[in-house]
C-alpha cells in the first residue's frame, strides 16, 4: 500500500515537473504568434495574361513580403511561356483556370483578362469564397458589376478594381484638400486621361485583340479612359443626375471597331464633369483637375498643383504652385500591397477602388454608350 503511493506521488511530481518546464515555452510560442499575425504570406493565383498589366502586377506580386503567387491560368501558349520567364520555378501553370482554384486553393485571384469575362470568373471565386480583384473597369456593362457586388457581398469575399491612379500619391492628395475645402465646393471637375493609341504605344498583339474588340471591351476610348473619368468624378463628387456622351473614330485609316476619342459630360444640380478620354492625344495625358470659388486643384501622376482664386497666372503659372505630396505607405503604394493588407487585416476595400463606387462607374459607362445610341442625355436614377 505505501509502495504503490510513494509511486503515485512519484509520478505526479514528474508530471508537475515536466509541466512547470513546458509552461515557459508555451507562452513564448503564443506571443510569437500574437506579435507576428502575419506569418502566412496570402496566397494568390492570376487569371489570364492577356492584358498587359499583369506584367507590372507580376512585378508588385514579387516584391511584397506578404504575398505568395502560387499559380497563373491560361490559355494562350506563348502568353504562358513569357510568364515562365518572370516567375519562381514552384509556380504552377494551368489552361484552365476553374482547375486552378479547385487543385491550388489560393486566398485571393487577380484577374487581368478581357471585361466581358470578370462576372465569369468572380463566379467561381466566389462559390470557393475566394477573394478577387480586377483590372478597371469593374464589368462589360452595369448588370455584370452588380451581379459581382451581389455574389462578392453574399459570400464574404473582397472585391477590388485597380486602378493605376489609386496608388500614386498625388491622388489621395487632391481628394484631401478638396475634402477639406480647400477650393470650397466642386463646381467643375475636368478629366483628361489617355494617350496616342493602343497600337501606337506598343501593346502587346493579345491586349490589342481585346482592347478593339467591342465584345471583349464593351468599347474603345470611352471605356479604356473614360472609367478614370467616372472613377475621379463619383469619389469627388458623388454620382451624377445625367450624362451625355460623344464619341468619334478618327483613326478612319485603321478601320477599328470601337471609338478612339470620347467626351462624357456628367451634370450635377450644382456642377459639372467633363471626362476627355482619347486614343487620340499627342502624347500621354493622366490629369484631373477640380475647380471651386476658391481656386483650383491638379494632379497627374507626379504632381499636385494649386491656384487660389485671383491669383496671377503670371507669379504662379497657368495651372498654379506645386503642392508638397507625401509619399504613401507600402500598404497603399501599389494594388498588390494594399489587396493583401485588406485581407490579412480583415479592412474593407474603400474607395476609388471600391465595388460600390465602381459598379457606379459602369452604370455611367453605360449611360455614356446609350447617349452615343441615341444621341440624347441619359437620366440616373
Amino acid at each position: 500500500m505505501t509502495l504503490n503511493w510513494t509511486a503515485r506521488m512519484f509520478s505526479c511530481l514528474t508530471l508537475l515537473i515536466a509541466l512547470f518546464v513546458a509552461a515557459p515555452n508555451a507562452d513564448s510560442s503564443q506571443g510569437s504568434s500574437a506579435g507576428s499575425s502575419h506569418d502566412a504570406k496570402v496566397r494568390l493565383a492570376i487569371v489570364g495574361l492577356n492584358h498587359d498589366h499583369v506584367w507590372g502586377i507580376l512585378k508588385d506580386i514579387a516584391g511584397e513580403p506578404q504575398a505568395e503567387l502560387l499559380a497563373i491560368a491560361e490559355s494562350d501558349p506563348a502568353l504562358l511561356s513569357k510568364a515562365k520567364a518572370r516567375i519562381p520555378a514552384t509556380v504552377k501553370l494551368y489552361s484552365d483556370f476553374v482547375q486552378m482554384l479547385d487543385e491550388v486553393k489560393p486566398d485571393a485571384v487577380i484577374a487581368t483578362t478581357d471585361n466581358a469575362r470578370h462576372l465569369e470568373i468572380l463566379r467561381e471565386c466566389a462559390k470557393r469564397h475566394i477573394h478577387f480583384s480586377t483590372e478597371k473597369p469593374m464589368a462589360i456593362n452595369g448588370a455584370d458589376a452588380r451581379e459581382m457586388e451581389r455574389l462578392a457581398q453574399s459570400s464574404g469575399i473582397k472585391l477590388m478594381v485597380n486602378y493605376w491612379n489609386a496608388w500614386a500619391s498625388p491622388t489621395p492628395a487632391l481628394f484631401q484638400r478638396v475634402r477639406s475645402g480647400e477650393v470650397g465646393p466642386v463646381q467643375r471637375i475636368i478629366v483628361e486621361y489617355g494617350h496616342s493609341g493602343p497600337k501606337e504605344i506598343g501593346v502587346s498583339e493579345q491586349f490589342a485583340n481585346w482592347l478593339y474588340d467591342p465584345k471583349k471591351n464593351g468599347g474603345g476610348a470611352i471605356v479604356d479612359f473614360g472609367c478614370y473619368g467616372a472613377e475621379w468624378a463619383l469619389w469627388l463628387k458623388g454620382r451624377p443626375t445625367r450624362v451625355y456622351a460623344t464619341a468619334k473614330k478618327l483613326k478612319t485609316e485603321q478601320h477599328n471597331r470601337v471609338d478612339d476619342d470620347a467626351t462624357i459630360v456628367l451634370d450635377y444640380p450644382d456642377a459639372t464633369a467633363v471626362l476627355e478620354a482619347s486614343w487620340d492625344w499627342p502624347y500621354g495625358m493622366e490629369q484631373v483637375k477640380v475647380f471651386g470659388p476658391k481656386g483650383s486643384l491638379l494632379a497627374t501622376g507626379n504632381e499636385l498643383l494649386f491656384r487660389q482664386a485671383n491669383d496671377d497666372s503670371r507669379k504662379t503659372g497657368l495651372e498654379g504652385k506645386p503642392m508638397p505630396v507625401n509619399p504613401l505607405p507600402r500598404e497603399k503604394s501599389n494594388p498588390i500591397s494594399y489587396f493583401v493588407h485588406c485581407i490579412q487585416e480583415d479592412k474593407p476595400i474603400e474607395d476609388p477602388v471600391s465595388a460600390r463606387l465602381n459598379v457606379q462607374v459602369v452604370e455611367i459607362l453605360d449611360a455614356a454608350r446609350e447617349s452615343l445610341r441615341t444621341g440624347r442625355a441619359q437620366e440616373l436614377p
